[in-house]
């Protein structure tokens, strides 16, 4: 006969179907909804600054939207997605980081670039008319 002992008196050795505890992270009610409050005070702000026409300058407004967008897409991904410096030893959040750069790189690339066709393509387009309104 085995040392060992092989008597689990029922209960499933590996844990299978019994608990859920895989390792992930899983939020309370409180901080879901937290989260929840927080991404509806950050929806509203937006729409009462767009309703209201808090700012002269449209710009202004786009910008502050997407400041809020931007402070919205992190309480998502605290409160909803869980992810922290902990998680998989903080190889999520620095995947995300990565990606997040990668996109900024890519969007201001694309940008400079059509910024820069545009210009250098029709180097003359500003200059025609005011020539043609002199002409005459």
């Amino acid at each position: 006969m085995s040392a060992h002992n092989h008597d689990h008196h029922g209960h499933d050795s590996h844990g299978h179907g019994h608990g859920h505890d895989d390792g992930a992270p899983h939020g309370s009610l409180k901080d879901y909804a937290i989260g929840f409050i927080l991404s509806v005070i950050l929806t509203a702000i937006p729409f009462w600054l767009v309703m209201h026409k808090a700012f002269d300058k449209s710009s202004t407004t786009a910008a502050v939207i997407l400041g809020f967008a931007a402070v919205q897409v992190i309480v998502h991904m605290v409160y909803f997605l869980h992810m922290n410096g902990k998680i998989e030893g903080g190889w999520s959040l620095l995947a995300t980081l990565f990606t997040l750069v990668l996109l900024v790189i890519v969007l201001a690339g694309s940008i400079w670039v059509m910024y820069h066709m545009n210009v250098n393509m029709m180097p003359s387009m500003g200059t025609d008319v005011h020539n043609m309104r002199d002409m005459q």
